[in-house]
């Protein structure tokens, strides 16, 4: 038995459309004015997560690029 996606698809409910700097202004969401918004020094916990991260995003690069 197979199915169309239309099948599979939730039933959302109608929703209001809201634009993005509306949705933004609701959260308190502020533009980015510095780069040092944006850093994070304590996001790893040691250099070695670091480059255990950075390594496997470059192996998953290079695989997507094959």
């Amino acid at each position: 038995m197979t199915s169309s996606n239309a099948e599979r698809m939730p039933q959302w409910p109608e929703a209001e459309h809201v634009p993005a700097e509306e949705l933004a202004r609701r959260q308190g969401i502020r533009p980015v004015t510095s780069v040092d918004d944006l850093a994070r020094p304590d996001l790893f916990e040691s250099d070695d997560e670091l480059d255990e991260f950075l390594t496997d995003l470059y192996t998953s690069r290079r695989a997507g690029a094959a």
